[in-house]
């Protein structure tokens, strides 16, 4: 190392691996999942189908798919002891912190804990994607003083999600809605809790240890916890009206605006046209709910499409900085009943399949990941001089 060493903060810019998951096409700004837009995926696929995509490299056969779906159904209820677990975890912390503890535990509990093969850690990523929703609703509901709702076999992944955090069918437009927020945020190749999976997996821990470390890595507000943000910024500016000075006071204050901007997109999420069609859905259905599953006016939800548009063009006029997913994302999960710290939860339960596909791609062809840093603190001293 020299004084003249390129150092690059953050690995900005650094290509580490290769990968074969996905890829944000430059040519296109679409993000691909196996060389799917995502934008397609979500607007014909179940979130089934897209996690067999995301792990195998093809969408299931029926036949496939039927098998899988009936694995994942099997594997919704908890055992005993992770939901000990959760009950002896204060509801003063965060719901983050719940699900890396269950998580924790779900690893203690698989028998296939130590079985590195690629056999054994699809079963145990099937395994975690049957089990993270019924956390996350467990967690939910028990900070609200009620019971715990069962699984069911008969509903898909995302309205068994929603059936267990509020307890009825959901409607059409709100199982919609997370379906598509669940597709769009199940991958995003080298970011920074998938990267943390795969540096885990270079050392030959187990696959649950890498997912408890990505969640980890996915609780901080400039990943995973500016869904949380968006919602905290829309409570706060509480009108559209009110929408510009906030912004101009917030700018002024050289605050950083969550839910904007993206390291990866120039031009755009590409993910975000989705996202707020279906957000623009659910509203426009009538059929939401508010933080904790509680009534709200009908107007909650067109005042939220207002704000959501009156912020986002003052921001682009002032910064031309455009929206991310977490931009759409967390006003629909607002409206769907989920409370706003459960959101980078929800977050879990679709980045799962990534980390685990990311995890099994890692192993393929693993080497350690040890980068260097440059030293800057004092010459070699010695106790006495």
């Amino acid at each position: 190392m020299t004084d003249t060493t390129d150092i690059k903060k953050g690995l900005a810019g650094v290509v580490v691996d290769t990968t074969s998951i996905s890829k944000v096409n430059p040519e296109t700004n679409s993000l691909l999942y196996r060389g799917y837009p995502v934008q397609e995926l979500a607007a014909s696929l179940s979130y089934e189908q897209v996690a067999w995509l995301i792990w195998h490299g093809e969408l299931p056969s029926e036949a496939e798919l039927a098998e899988f779906t009936a694995r994942e159904r099997a594997g919704r209820a908890l055992a005993d002891n992770v939901k000990a677990a959760i009950d002896l975890t204060p509801t003063s912390a965060h719901p983050m912190d719940v699900v890396r503890t269950a998580v924790s535990v779900l690893g203690a509990n698989d028998p296939q804990t130590a079985d590195a093969s690629r056999e054994a850690n699809l079963a145990k990523s099937e395994r975690l994607f049957a089990a993270i929703p019924a956390i996350v609703a467990y967690d939910q509901r028990r900070r609200h003083g009620l019971d715990v709702v069962a699984p069911r076999d008969d509903l898909d992944y995302s309205r068994n999600f929603l059936w267990m955090t509020f307890g009825d069918e959901p409607s059409d437009a709100a199982a919609e809605a997370f379906r598509v927020s669940m597709v769009l945020y199940a991958e995003h190749s080298f970011n920074a809790s998938t990267f943390t999976a795969r540096v885990v997996t270079s050392t030959l821990a187990d696959l649950h240890s890498a997912v408890v470390a990505a969640i980890g890595a996915l609780k901080g507000p400039l990943h995973g916890g500016a869904n949380e943000a968006v919602m905290d910024v829309f409570d706060e500016i509480g009108s559209a009206d009110g929408a510009e000075a906030w912004l101009d006071a917030a700018l002024a204050e050289k605050r950083k605006i969550m839910g904007f901007g993206h390291r990866v997109y120039k031009n755009g999420d590409s993910r975000v046209p989705t996202m707020q069609a279906a957000f623009e859905k659910l509203v426009e259905s009538g059929e939401f709910r508010g933080a904790g599953g509680a009534e709200v006016p009908a107007d909650r939800g067109p005042e939220l499409v207002a704000l959501y548009h009156r912020l986002a063009d003052a921001m682009d006029a002032k910064k031309s900085i455009k929206p991310n997913l977490d931009y759409p994302s967390g006003p629909a999960y607002h409206l769907l009943g989920f409370d706003t710290k459960t959101f980078t939860p929800l977050f879990v339960a679709a980045r799962v399949v990534g980390w685990t596909a990311h995890v099994m791609e890692q192993l393929e062809a693993n080497a350690l990941i040890r980068p260097l840093s440059q030293y800057v603190g004092p010459d070699e001293r010695h106790l006495g001089e």
